[in-house]
């Protein structure tokens, strides 16, 4: 079967299904509602009820199609998943919160967002409730900034002569998309043919307008809070960064000490989470059949083993590095 591009595939659906487990109902927020292909498989089984998030306000449309069909058992706001704890979910039984870091088609192939490397004009990529541009970060940031941003949120190797052309070229006009991907290409020794050579640049750009590493790591930590006992936190990743996170952050909570300030020593779990699988789970052939953008997908969970709010993890500490580089962007 060939992948039809036109459609959006939730990632791993099956998969995601048979460990949420939504037949035995329950609350469950989707923190990434996109085309809202989680949500609406969730909504499918009787006595479920959905919160979904996003911060893209475009999606409402579709969410709006859902909220007609299901009325009371499902909730829409237009909210980053950072902001998780402001929704005050303290007394819902939270069964399960999904979070899916992908982009679907519709967002992708939306001129006005200019997420892609084909797109024509001004450089975007703000997905919502955002601070700047990418036309900001790449006609007012120094060369040594955007070489940091290329090189950490990209693992692009050609960042510094990347970012030196850019600050050249921008003497003489303001850079547009086309312009960028002109500048990349030409600044790269090598050429993959596997894939573009602007990804990895357009990548970090759209890391950095978003600021997806403290929104991605802040948003675990707010999961992990709200979250009820036995329920499950799971994250499908689409590139090395995010599954880095997201795996230190489920194997660190899972094998050593969490300790909450609001219940007695000795009633404490040993770890907040009961992590039953190592490995992530990755498309099976059909699915990467069917939806070739599958292939760097990766689904990770866990298990809540207690109910109690606060705890400790130094995950904010162990990727510092990357909420500074973020941060270049407050100068914006």
């Amino acid at each position: 079967m060939v992948t039809d591009t036109t459609k959006h595939y939730p990632v791993l659906l099956n998969e995601l299904i048979s460990i949420i487990t939504p037949q035995h109902g329950g609350t469950f927020i989707d923190c990434t509602f996109g085309q809202g292909g989680y949500t609406k498989k969730i909504l499918n089984f009787r006595n479920t009820r959905v919160i979904a998030l996003d911060r893209d306000l475009q999606v409402k449309k579709k969410a709006d199609e859902i909220l007609n069909k299901y009325n009371n058992r499902f909730l829409f706001k237009n909210k980053k998943f950072s902001q998780l704890e402001n929704l005050k979910l303290k007394n819902e039984n939270i069964r399960g919160i999904i979070f899916d870091l992908g982009y679907s088609y519709s967002q992708i192939k939306d001129p006005t967002k200019g997420l892609s490397f084909n797109s024509i004009g001004d450089l975007n990529m703000r997905m919502g409730l955002n601070d700047f541009s990418a036309k900001d970060v790449i006609n007012k940031l120094e060369a040594s900034q955007l070489e940091k941003i290329f090189k950490f949120f990209g693992e692009e190797k050609e960042a510094k002569k990347i970012a030196l052309e850019i600050v050249q070229e921008r003497k003489k006009k303001e850079i547009n998309t086309e312009t960028l991907v002109e500048i990349i290409d030409k600044s790269k020794k090598r050429k993959n043919f596997k894939i573009h050579s602007a990804t990895k640049v357009f990548q970090a750009l759209r890391i950095f307008v978003n600021k997806e590493i403290s929104e991605l790591i802040n948003g675990l930590i707010s999961a992990s809070k709200v979250l009820k006992k036995d329920g499950v936190l799971a994250v499908v990743t689409f590139h090395s960064l995010e599954d880095k996170i997201v795996k230190y952050f489920f194997k660190s909570l899972s094998e050593k000490k969490s300790i909450s300030r609001y219940i007695p020593k000795t009633d404490e779990p040993d770890t907040l989470f009961r992590l039953i699988e190592k490995k992530p789970k990755t498309p099976n052939p059909r699915e990467l059949k069917e939806n070739l953008p599958s292939r760097s997908a990766k689904l990770r969970y866990v298990i809540k083993k207690k109910d109690f709010y606060d705890f400790k993890t130094d995950v904010l500490e162990k990727f510092e590095y990357l909420t500074r580089i973020e941060n270049l962007g407050d100068k914006l």
